[in-house]
């Protein structure tokens, strides 16, 4: 099994290009089920889910062209097996997307449930209860989700959860319902806007997204089109901590600063100098960082994705931080790894208290789910001696090829088996 072994004390200096966004990727993926026609995609990052999502695809019919660098040709015409099996789903929660989309354009769909994952349950209530009132019967049977409906009907749709993968499913299931459709309490995240953009150049009539309402006019059918992915905000907010860690100055690419707003201000309360342009955004940082507290909350609050690697600032940080997570149940799994560096950290519930050492030290440690590994691998960068981050695969579901971009701008980091 493949590890990461980290050297900690060189600070970052350079530049890195932030890859596409994995969670706007997989659903954009996904999107392409609703035509027969070409949608070409570009600035798709080459992740481990990435890979799922196609070989889900192909499973199902859909013709899939790639470089294996950045771009997908993805054409619908061929998709006659409306089914995604458990096999491939349990190995990647986000396989759900292909409900909506199968169901919409071909009046039937089949989906394996996906069960608990590492960081806690994810129900699929809020699918389901959407797609029941877009006029589609449904059952569970041995463990898989089985819709019908001749055709969806437009209708108004109140989600008891903020839920971005709802929102995303039942958006793409209502732009081909027959009428209007509008989701309250609707997931205002920029990979929600991202495929509503796509979903516009496919044909699309969709308004307000990026609020917590959005209205869609369904429409017969969608044709090709062609998208570039949106940047991934937490990547960028990954590489933003190590810097904050690691020390150094480091200018990230291919990214937007209007993405990660509340990250941004959280980084420059822990005293980092940050400037941004277009496409681009530089940060400095020569001390120690302050402690920050923080709270998860649906953006546009602060990113639970972004939570392990911000608590692994602030055990190096002066003072003490306080994090309550409200997203997911089980996110504080990194905490015992952090620990064994010699991070002070006291949890009770859903909050974790986190006093700032002045040193970690390198040890071997397990990743538990993609953010803890991030985690994880950013406060290696700064510990003294030699860190070894078991269980990597769980990185490259989500970062494309981590170790190289960090190791372009000094730090000391090679994959190990």
């Amino acid at each position: 099994m493949e590890k990461l072994k980290i050297t900690g004390g060189p600070s970052l200096e350079g530049e890195i290009s932030i890859s596409g966004a994995k969670n706007a990727a997989l659903p954009i993926l996904c999107a392409s089920l609703l035509t027969a026609d070409t949608l070409r995609l570009t600035n798709v990052p080459q992740l481990r889910d990435v890979l799922t999502t196609q070989k889900l695809l192909q499973g199902m019919g859909m013709r899939v062209m790639t470089d294996n660098v950045h771009e997908f040709e993805l054409t619908g015409a061929g998709v006659d097996k409306l089914e995604a099996p458990y096999e491939l789903v349990k190995t990647m929660r986000a396989s759900i997307l292909v409900l909506g989309p199968t169901l919409a354009r071909f009046g039937e769909a089949r989906v394996s449930l996906p069960g608990g994952c590492a960081i806690g349950s994810r129900p699929v209530e809020q699918h389901i209860k959407g797609l029941q009132a877009m006029g589609a019967e449904i059952n569970i049977e041995h463990g898989y989700i089985h819709a019908r409906a001749k055709r969806l009907k437009g209708a108004r749709f109140m989600s008891d959860m903020v839920t971005v993968t709802g929102t995303e499913n039942l958006l793409m299931a209502a732009v081909l319902a027959d009428g209007v459709t509008v989701l309250e309490n609707a997931a205002r995240e920029p990979e929600v806007v991202d495929l509503a953009e796509c979903l516009i150049k496919m044909g699309a009539k969709i308004s307000g997204h990026g609020t917590d309402t959005i209205t869609v006019e369904g429409v017969a059918s969608l044709h090709g089109a062609e998208h570039a992915v949106m940047p991934d905000r937490i990547e960028t907010g990954t590489f933003l901590c190590a810097v904050m860690l690691a020390r150094g100055k480091v200018v990230l690419r291919n990214t937007r600063a209007n993405i990660l707003e509340s990250v941004l201000d959280k980084l420059r309360e822990a005293g980092a100098y940050i400037e941004a342009g277009d496409g681009w955004i530089a940060i400095e940082m020569r001390e120690r960082p302050k402690a920050v507290s923080l709270r998860t909350l649906p953006y546009p609050a602060f990113p639970t994705d972004m939570q392990a690697q911000f608590m692994a600032m602030n055990t190096l940080a002066t003072g003490t931080g306080v994090i309550t997570e409200t997203i997911f149940e089980n996110r504080f799994m990194h905490v015992s790894e952090l620990a064994r560096m010699g991070a002070d950290i006291h949890i009770d519930g859903h909050t974790a208290v986190v006093r700032g050492v002045e040193r970690l030290s390198g040890a071997t440690v397990m990743a538990t789910d993609l953010r803890a590994s991030a985690s994880l691998v950013i406060a290696g960068l700064a510990a003294e001696g030699e860190t070894i981050v078991d269980r990597i695969y769980h990185l490259d579901r989500g970062y494309e090829h981590i170790e190289a971009k960090l190791g372009g701008v000094g730090a000391l980091i090679e994959r190990t088996q």
